[in-house]
């Protein structure tokens, strides 16, 4: 005699509650893999090994025989006499592939208060920020604000609008272009360059 239909309904439902009891309890025991949760953004993120000097270098490189190196796959600049290192620091360059173009440069200017001409705020007449993180190559000041360019102390221009200076190293390329250095080397490579310095931007 067949069993009638509600009743076999009733067997895969019950088999089914048992198989997802016993799966759950195994993974619960440690037998199955269970699905990870997402990690975030922060514990992805890797940290830099922090800068090295070299300090018996420091009497015998000059402005006149120093040249840079930057590693974009590597994150890092190299500050170098020679073929000798006397600065291995990190960095964060561009956050697209191209903003941090590759090649043979010299540096063409230096500042050590300079501001960007293209990224920055907008201020009202009280000093106030309006709107923050703006580029002026997209927005428009509102009435009655004025530009303010953010700050990339110690630049070291090296090709167009592009240069080193202090900035903010989250551990990954995120500049507009620029390489980013931390606030205790930008000084220290900015007092041992000059207009004319060669610095190398490669890939490896």
């Amino acid at each position: 005699m067949k069993p009638a239909p509600f009743v076999l309904i009733a067997i895969i439902a019950i088999s089914l509650t048992a198989s997802s009891t016993s799966t759950f309890a195994q993974g619960a025991r440690g037998g199955a893999p269970q699905t990870a949760p997402m990690k975030s953004a922060r514990e992805l993120i890797s940290k830099q090994p922090p800068p090295v000097i070299n300090k018996e270098l420091s009497a015998v490189i000059t402005p006149d025989n120093s040249h840079v190196i930057v590693s974009l796959s590597k994150q890092r600049a190299y500050l170098m006499t020679g073929e000798q290192v006397y600065i291995d620091t990190p960095i964060s360059s561009g956050k697209r592939v191209g903003m941090t173009p590759t090649g043979s440069f010299t540096i063409s200017e230096k500042d050590k208060d300079h501001r960007s001409a293209t990224y920055g705020n907008f201020l009202d007449k009280g000093g106030r920020v309006v709107r923050a993180g703006i580029s002026m190559k997209v927005d428009a000041a509102p009435s009655g604000t004025h530009y303010e360019g953010a700050p990339m102390r110690w630049f070291c221009r090296f090709n167009g609008s592009i240069g080193m200076h202090i900035g903010i190293l989250p551990g990954y390329p995120a500049s507009h272009g620029c390489v980013r250095l931390p606030a205790e080397i930008a000084p220290l490579i900015y007092e041992k360059v000059k207009v004319g310095t060669s610095v190398v931007v490669r890939e490896e």
